[in-house]
């Protein structure tokens, strides 16, 4: 019998993101089999009846662990009560568009779900962004529920974490578990920086079991960077599954303050560690210490590793810079 109760809203809900997450949700794998799970599922108006059909999907798998499931286009309906808030939706960037201009019209949705967030979900709710430009949207939202903890605002970065863990696990020859304590430094765009000196194959430094440094410095970061873009180039859309699975990746790390081992990478709330600004929204390797997450401290940034940190700090400064005047 489920003891526990779980609220989540999910944005964009009828989405592909959206509606490769759901069903997990459902399940009972992102929470556990103990947890019963009520969906707060927000769209567009005009995109309701295609969330009623996801609606129905969901209720023909006859999930034990799905207690209710609540469809709206009410942002205050959708955040009511909520424990996470998983932020899907967001304009995507289209041809001929600036990122600048891409900010401006997100930062108004952000500000909107923010101001709903701050005034409808539990006090201690945690928020995912996962809509792009997923860092600089989170500010915008955390700036907007000043009476939510800002450390329970986060960004995605996990996909680009499972991206580089992937390539690596490629390169050497080896499983993907064996590959270990990668995190993404920075922002969720171009400038991501995938910190392989810190990475572990087996246990052994990675370095040590990978020697093409060409390939390190190159390719390798190349393509966890472009990798967006590569897929999109293939199947003609953007990734949502793998989107999807990471951002679940995510919660169920947060979730897990038991694991005070594992490093994870998911952009928090900048404290001014290695040099970041406070209150950037920065990926950094993460950890939990029992009771909370935490930014893994005592990193020692060589000088590639810190130019490309700052490369990728410098942008969200400028991306800070030009939404600061919507709030």
């Amino acid at each position: 019998m489920a003891q526990k109760r779980v609220r989540v809203a999910v944005t964009g809900a009828a989405g592909q993101i959206g509606y490769a997450l759901l069903f997990r949700l459902a399940s009972g794998q992102v929470f556990g089999e103990d947890t019963l799970v009520d969906l707060n599922l927000l769209e567009l108006e005009h995109a309701l009846p295609a969330l009623e059909g996801v609606k129905m999907e969901l209720d023909d798998c006859a999930f034990t662990n799905l207690a209710s499931i609540t469809c709206t286009s009410n942002a205050d309906t959708a955040f009511g009560d909520v424990d996470w808030s998983l932020l899907v939706g967001s304009v995507p960037r289209k041809q001929g568009m600036e990122r600048a201009d891409l900010l401006k019209i997100n930062g108004g949705i952000f500000i909107g779900q923010g101001k709903a967030i701050d005034a409808n979900a539990k006090k201690d709710s945690k928020v995912l962004v996962v809509g792009n430009p997923c860092n600089t949207n989170c500010w915008i939202a955390k700036e907007s529920a000043k009476n939510l903890d800002p450390k329970n605002f986060f960004a995605m970065t996990m996909l680009d974490q499972n991206r580089a863990y992937s390539q690596l696990a490629q390169k050497a020859g080896v499983p993907v578990s064996d590959v270990t304590d990668l995190a993404i430094w920075g922002n969720h765009s171009p400038t991501m920086y995938p910190n392989y000196f810190e990475a572990k194959i087996s246990g052994k430094k990675l370095t040590d079991v990978i020697t093409d440094k060409a390939w390190l410095e190159g390719e390798f970061l190349t393509t966890v960077q472009q990798r967006g873009a590569a897929v999109i180039g293939a199947r003609g859309a953007s990734s949502a599954a793998s989107a999807a699975n990471a951002a679940l990746d995510t919660v169920k790390a947060v979730e897990n303050v038991a694991d005070t081992k594992t490093i994870y990478s998911v952009a928090v709330v900048s404290d001014g560690s290695y040099g970041v600004p406070e209150g950037l929204m920065f990926s950094y390797p993460i950890r939990n210490n029992g009771k909370t997450w935490e930014i893994v401290q005592g990193v020692e940034l060589n000088e590639f590793s810190a130019a490309k940190v700052k490369a990728t700090t410098d942008e969200l400064i400028g991306e800070r810079e030009a939404v600061q005047g919507l709030l």
